[in-house]
């Protein structure tokens, strides 16, 4: 099975069966025997073509006089994955992406598709010149929309809060494919160790200005092929992210529950920086999730995390002022983090903004009776919406005297970032959407 195929079919499960791209992309690479090359096109047109949908069905209107509701979703997605590769990937060329396209819909298609296809891309590749988005400055909202692959109620949120210069270099950046970041195993090696081991296992790597356990990695092969993954010298896991544990500040000794600590990223990290001493309670409301904390505890070499499945909301109810600290990482829109995952953008609607601050506030609640006097409180979101994020931080210290807020950003490891509550920028700071805010129980 060839790359675009390979592709075809991660697309179409994402699109016709809702599975989760990045986790059908990684499954579908692993099942076939490809190139480095060939696994990094397949990434490229899976999460491109994905992202572009929006957009790749305008571009395809222009060319086609049909609606495309009455198109067979795998010939479609051929379609979609075709112009994407005309319009969107230059080093492609046009008569590659059309021929390939062509030899896909024999196999998934028949004679009068096979046809129609050939005929839409060979016009789309002599008339790209056809397709003109919108006048910026007489209809910026779709425009934006249009050109960077934003739903229009997400880019008509951020124009009314950000203005129109900096809703651009969000929109934009959240298409730019971030670059992987490790954080070090201070349990078992010192990251300038890991960079040397990393180094020589083909990985190109430099250490993180945010954190002192962070690396950055410009290139590297598949990751399933590090030994110092399987190992455990290394999690996973953003800057911004990374930041989180070290304003909690927890000592080792302590004990800490991590509210919504699935699949482990912040628990194992919170361990780490506790030196394995103490107690780490992870909890979250799915086993499966939990199964994947106590997996990567098992290959990190952390012994103190115990996972147990509980809705956050009830915390309270079994550890009312017993916990040294305590961490909310909540669920959230994950507006934040939209660069990371290809199809997530597709998936979101504004209604969240409803129904999740009820959420949070209530774990929020929960979570805050368990800390103990003089004990630490931190709550966190990999999102940007203020709704979600210091709506709630002020909305709690209204109804909840016996705590104040901390200074969070003086709690950064490399550099102080301003504000009491953080806000993260994917385009100003170049690390994922991450809100961080610090709380003190004082009686």
């Amino acid at each position: 099975m060839d790359a675009r195929e390979i592709a075809l079919k991660v697309i179409n499960d994402v699109t016709n069966n809702k599975a989760y791209a990045n986790i059908a992309l990684v499954r579908e690479i692993n099942r076939h025997k490809i190139s480095d090359q060939d696994r990094r096109f397949v990434t490229e047109l899976v999460y491109g073509t994905i992202k572009a949908g929006k957009t790749l069905d305008w571009i395809i209107g222009h060319f086609v006089t049909r609606s495309l509701d009455k198109v067979a979703p795998i010939i479609l997605n051929i379609l979609r994955m075709g112009m994407y590769q005309i319009f969107f990937l230059s080093k492609v060329p046009v008569s590659a992406a059309c021929n390939q396209a062509v030899e896909l819909t024999k196999k998934y298609g028949h004679a009068g598709t096979v046809k129609f296809v050939n005929a839409v891309l060979r016009n789309a590749g002599r008339g790209t010149d056809k397709v003109v988005y919108p006048d910026r400055e007489k209809d910026i909202l779709r425009f934006l929309s249009l050109k960077y692959f934003h739903p229009q109620w997400m880019v008509a949120r951020w124009l009314k809060r950000l203005g129109p210069k900096a809703t651009e270099e969000l929109c934009q950046i959240n298409n730019v494919t971030p670059l992987l970041s490790l954080r070090t195993n201070t349990l078992k090696v010192t990251r300038e160790e890991l960079l040397d081991i990393l180094a020589k296992e083909g990985v190109s790597a430099e250490p993180s200005r945010w954190t002192p356990e962070g690396i950055v990695c410009h290139s590297y092969p598949a990751l399933n092929t590090l030994k110092s993954l399987n190992e455990g010298l290394f999690q996973i896991q953003d800057e911004s992210s990374m930041l989180v544990a070290h304003v909690l500040s927890p000592e080792p000794g302590e004990f800490i529950i991590d509210a919504c600590g699935a699949p482990g990223g912040k628990s194992t990290h919170i361990a780490a920086l506790m030196e394995n001493k103490g107690r780490v309670l992870s909890t979250d409301i799915y086993d499966h999730k939990l199964a994947l904390t106590n997996e990567n505890a098992k290959r990190l070499g952390i012994s103190i995390i115990e996972t147990q499945a509980i809705d956050a909301t009830t915390l309270s109810d079994k550890y009312l002022r017993q916990a040294d600290r305590v961490l909310v990482d909540a669920p959230c829109s994950g507006l934040g983090v939209l660069r990371r995952k290809a199809d997530s953008r597709w998936r979101k609607t504004e209604s969240m903004f409803k129904d999740l601050p009820v959420l949070q506030k209530a774990i929020l609640k929960s979570a805050a009776a368990c800390v103990k006097i003089g004990g630490t409180l931190v709550y966190s979101t990999c999102t940007i919406e203020p709704e979600e994020n210091q709506n709630i931080i002020d909305s709690f210290l209204l109804d909840n005297q016996d705590f104040t807020l901390q200074h969070a950003g003086q709690l950064f490891p490399s550099e102080e970032h301003k504000g009491e509550m953080v806000q993260l920028w994917p385009h100003i700071d170049q690390v994922d959407g991450f809100f961080i805010s610090r709380l003190l129980r004082v009686k």
